[in-house]
């Protein structure tokens, strides 16, 4: 039975799996689920995902429902380069160690970074306080620093010489602010050379695949007032 994946490439977490799937040949069936036009929402989805959340995976009669769970399960079932997810102790350990961080770190201020710059006041019609924007790009800044001094250091990649888990999940999340307009590689040599060197190690074709929906995001027409009622409070709860 073919494995399922429930995505939609706006979503970084999502764009992550899609890109590892994809890089490593790993055969799937895709359903879009359209985070803009509430899709996730809708009881058929919730069946699938009763967090109504993207990504979601289907094997056979086994779901799972969290990003990082999900590039875990792939690691271990098919036959992957061992440089994803290494099977070295302490070369794994930083792959967790960033895996942990960026949850609460990186993701949270990328994701907040698109939302107050681009998707409120485009998607969703709401101006957002010039202080607000503010202390969400400052708190950016902070975690692009954390990034460089802490993951990145010297290294081509965040835990050695080589990709794995921890710079897919990380450029992916860098993608939303840029996709925001954010010149979050302007004055940082080091992050913008890591960000060379994993478009390349992913390929330029399936990187630019991936991300071209975000890319496109301050063209997205804006929501109705039924639909932005019904994602108002998720939104506000993401973004806190």
């Amino acid at each position: 039975m073919v494995l399922e994946l429930y995505l939609d490439l706006l979503s970084q977490p999502c764009r992550a799996i899609y890109i590892f799937a994809k890089k490593n040949n790993i055969p799937f069936q895709m359903h879009t689920v359209e985070l803009r036009k509430g899709e996730h929402l809708s009881a058929a989805f919730a069946r699938v995902n009763p967090m109504k959340k993207v990504p979601a995976m289907k094997d056979g009669g086994f779901t799972l429902c969290e990003s990082v769970a999900i590039l875990l399960y792939l690691v271990h079932k098919y036959k992957v380069p061992d440089h994803w997810y290494p099977q070295d102790l302490q070369g794994r350990a930083h792959v967790d160690e960033y895996l942990a961080w960026q949850h609460t770190g990186l993701r949270r201020s990328c994701l907040r970074a698109l939302w107050h710059k681009v998707m409120f006041p485009v998607f969703l019609g709401e101006e957002i306080p010039p202080e607000m924007l503010a202390a969400t790009l400052a708190e950016l800044d902070v975690n692009l620093q954390v990034l460089e001094d802490k993951f990145l250091q010297d290294k081509d990649f965040l835990a050695g010489p080589h990709i794995s888990l921890a710079d897919l999940v990380a450029i992916t999340e860098l993608m939303h602010p840029v996709g925001g307009g954010c010149p979050v590689f302007e004055g940082r040599p080091r992050l913008a050379a890591w960000y060379q060197r994993v478009e390349a190690a992913v390929g330029k074709d399936l990187f630019r695949e991936a991300h071209e929906v975000i890319l496109k995001v301050k063209d997205c027409p804006p929501a109705d007032l039924i639909l932005k009622q019904k994602l108002m409070p998720r939104v506000l709860a993401m973004i806190q």
